[in-house]
């Protein structure tokens, strides 16, 4: 494991087998893919922390996910699955009247904005843990059934405002 510097002041330590952490990320908590979310900063099953904020616009709620210092979480086939989770919480935002686009950064900071209410934290959460670990099966199946209750949603190559990172 390695203590490489990832643009914040080191050391690194290692933390039960995940990727290394900057000492003030030890002490966060390990989120479990089927507990409760709540707000607050954890750190995940793949080595990521995941940030969940309180709404910064009415009825939405920020989710980031950051893998630095983990390039296994950057491959080709978990960034499209990331994009589909965001094109998915867009869907329910698209059904409750929203007009925004879909807010996702890809790359080492992932950003999600999801409807309060529409999907829960969980729901929402849960499939975003799962493609960390590989399995694309949850996000896929959160994106069919928004398909199913809010119609097509556009999907990569379509012209859109969500951003690649």
């Amino acid at each position: 494991m390695t203590t490489e510097h990832r643009g914040a002041a080191g050391p690194y330590i290692e933390y039960d087998g995940l990727p290394v952490l900057h000492p003030t990320e030890t002490n966060l908590p390990l989120i479990h893919p089927y507990a409760p979310v709540t707000t607050g900063r954890y750190v995940t099953p793949g080595g990521g922390r995941l940030t969940v904020r309180p709404p910064e616009k009415p009825g939405h709620m920020r989710i980031s996910l950051d893998h630095l210092g983990c390039p296994a979480q950057l491959t080709e086939e978990k960034n499209a699955a990331f994009k589909r989770l965001a094109l998915a919480a867009e869907g329910h935002c698209v059904h409750a009247g929203c007009r925004h686009h879909a807010a996702y950064g890809g790359g080492v900071l992932r950003s999600f904005e999801v409807r309060d209410g529409s999907i829960t934290l969980t729901a929402f959460v849960r499939p975003a843990l799962a493609v960390e670990l590989g399995d694309f099966g949850p996000a896929d199946r959160l994106l069919q059934e928004t398909e199913a209750l809010a119609g097509p949603v556009r999907q990569e190559g379509e012209e859109d405002q969500a951003s690649d990172g």
